[in-house]
């Protein structure tokens, strides 16, 4: 169970990301127990969706969670240690388990006699996986990538069906009056820690739930380092701004073109020699994994897998939210921009600026301040605070949902911690550091201990 066996009445829940396992959060719960005695934390890193279980999805996933959680705590109150605080720590997919294991437990009622008080997650796509690009390599790899990973990967790329609501689970898992918005919004302390590169895994804008990507040219803007952080951890009150960069002369434009080239020989090479290969043996061994999940998830929802489904599905608060949710359904059916998922707001935040600009106004002053007395002009005025972005950079092209998704769990609210992580080329493992033994891993330690010091007991 991983959990230690002092009188503390704080119980936190790690939750590994896809085909994750327990040892790869090991860091993390060694920091905080090196930080924080039993008597203080009780510790559980869960295991009951470790490697190729986190193909089965998110709802599965949350469910497994959700039992293991509370067996936890009915074993704990057993052996007269009764839990009175509650923590979530997801790290990649694992934030979105979290998340649905909130929603479940905040229904059952567990947050009236447990305060909920820390829920941080880690590289977590928030608003999925999908490239939010135009063009045909964007639109191969979303149809591809969502066929790869069974149930897990329809629903990071938001082609689900969640139970017949025609919406996608992570439209519903950020619903402002579903049982997982509400669930969420009742922990004290919200925080994320998302990388602004190098994480091939899980993109800025997903994890850092944000509508633009500042983070695409370092060389065209300024950081802003958090104090005693080692220049790894932004300032969340303002991560960065725009550099004046002058055009460079022709010829100089001409000569890093050639040196970009030749730079990226090593990886043409990967990419048409290497890559063919490993991409046989990917898919091979996803069509192998989507048909093993699917066995599992059969069990599962015959309950003979050991969770009892039931309680979780035909429960009236599910049910409740579903119906709840269906107006707006038939209403973003009829508001639904022609051309499919791929589509930029118009006109675009640059033009809009220089309207503004015209007009004499200031195009993001005038997004922050909103209407006088107007609730939504509040919570954002609150979302730019804690250093929202997008205001100043391009939108990206996402879909509607995602565009929801946005508004909605930045009104909850998340302190926002962007992550500067260079001593790798892959991230998205540093930051929790996966392997500890990794000499490359420092800044991401540096990010654990930030993070284990702001823990609130």
């Amino acid at each position: 169970m991983e959990s230690t066996s002092g009188k503390a009445d704080h119980l936190v829940v790690l939750i590994h990301g896809l085909w994750g396992n327990p040892s790869h959060l090991q860091y993390l719960a060694k920091s905080l127990r090196e930080t924080y005695n039993e008597d203080q934390l009780h510790v559980l890193v869960a295991k009951s969706n470790a490697n190729s279980y986190t193909y089965d999805g998110i709802e599965t996933g949350g469910e497994r969670i959700t039992n293991e959680v509370e067996a936890e705590v009915k074993r704990l109150e057993e052996a007269g240690t009764p839990i009175r605080k509650l923590s979530f720590i997801g790290y990649s997919l694992g934030g979105l388990v979290a998340r649905y294991a909130v929603g479940l437990l905040y229904s059952a009622g567990m947050f009236d006699k447990i305060e909920p008080v820390n829920f941080t997650t880690f590289a977590s796509p928030h608003l999925g996986v999908r490239a939010p690009l135009t063009g045909t390599a964007s639109r191969v790899w979303n149809v591809l990538g969502a066929r790869t990973l069974s149930t897990s990967g329809q629903q990071m790329f938001l082609i689900d069906n969640f139970r017949d609501s025609n919406r996608p689970l992570l439209a519903i898992l950020a619903d402002p009056n579903s049982i997982f918005i509400r669930g969420l919004s009742r922990f004290r302390n919200r925080t994320l820690y998302a990388n602004i590169i190098n994480d091939r895994s899980v993109p800025y804008y997903t994890s850092a739930i944000e509508y633009s990507d500042a983070f695409t040219d370092l060389s065209t803007v300024e950081l802003h380092p958090l104090s005693g952080t080692n220049s790894v951890i932004l300032d969340p009150s303002h991560p960065v701004s725009r550099k004046q960069v002058a055009v460079p002369p022709l010829l100089q434009r001409v000569r890093n073109t050639a040196i970009s080239a030749v730079e990226s020989l090593p990886w043409v090479f990967f990419m048409t020699c290497i890559v063919p290969f490993g991409a046989v043996f990917f898919f091979t061994s996803a069509g192998i994994q989507t048909i093993k999940s699917a066995q599992r998830r059969k069990l599962h929802d015959s309950g003979k897998a050991g969770v009892e489904v039931e309680k979780y599905r035909t429960a009236p608060y599910i049910m409740e939210e579903l119906r709840s949710v269906a107006d707006r359904v038939y209403n973003a059916a009829a508001h639904t921009v022609p051309g499919g998922e791929e589509y930029l707001p118009t006109p675009p935040p640059e033009e809009a600026e220089r309207q503004s600009l015209l007009n004499g106004k200031d195009a993001s002053a005038e997004t922050l301040v909103g209407e006088e007395g107007n609730d939504k002009g509040a919570a954002v005025t609150e979302t730019q605070k804690g250093g929202s972005l997008d205001e100043k950079f391009p939108t990206l092209a996402l879909t509607e949902d995602q565009f929801a998704m946005i508004d909605s769990l930045n009104e909850v609210g998340f302190t926002k911690y962007r992550v500067h992580i260079t001593s790798v080329r892959h991230s998205h493992a540093a930051i929790v550091v996966r392997t500890p033994w990794r000499p490359g891993f420092g800044q991401g330690r540096t990010v654990v201990k930030h993070w284990v010091e702001g823990f609130v007991l």
